[in-house]
């Protein structure tokens, strides 16, 4: 696809899915999009994880703050959460139940405390159906629980830089 029209979703609580989303823009171009729930979240570390925990068990979806009116024109959409409890964010969730991804080309890019994707990739996948899906991209980013939040900036950030270009031109992204 020649110049396909690019969207770059990401729910971000202490900035670093945030920064890989700039990042990915930077590279790419399009339009970022911040995926933000109707209802304030805790500030709380603990009790936002609890809060999500309890929405994965009972199903529960948050409403959104904002909807993206034109989204039918984006061809190739950037989908980036960190892992909570090994799993989505349930405003991710929120977000792919929201829209029509059939036809579309969906990639997932993940921050996490040091655990990896957990099944954040999987979700995504079965969340989008009729997309492709392409390998996904993850990285550590901060350790709330350490009281390390940013974790992705300075000299840190230039080398998520270079693994991004790494991973776009891999999946065939980067000149697009």
């Amino acid at each position: 696809m020649v110049n396909p029209k690019t969207l770059i979703v990401y729910y971000s609580r202490t900035g670093n899915t945030k920064v890989v989303a700039e990042l990915i823009q930077e590279k790419l171009g399009g339009d970022l999009f911040q995926i933000e729930t109707q209802e304030k979240r805790p500030s709380n570390y603990r009790k936002e994880v609890e809060q999500n925990e309890e929405e994965q068990e009972g199903n529960v979806l948050p409403e959104l703050k904002s909807k993206i009116s034109n989204f039918n024109q984006y061809d190739r959409i950037f989908i980036g959460a960190p892992t909570w409890n090994m799993a989505l964010p349930q405003a991710i969730l929120t977000f792919m139940d929201s829209y029509e991804f059939a036809g579309k080309t969906v990639i997932p890019f993940n921050t996490n405390g040091g655990y990896g994707t957990g099944s954040t990739f999987n979700q995504i996948k079965f969340g989008v159906q009729g997309a492709e899906v392409l390998d996904g991209y993850s990285v550590k980013g901060g350790e709330e629980t350490n009281g390390t939040l940013l974790a992705i900036e300075g000299e840190r950030k230039v080398e998520v830089s270079r693994e991004i270009d790494t991973w776009l031109e891999k999946i065939g992204q980067l000149n697009n």
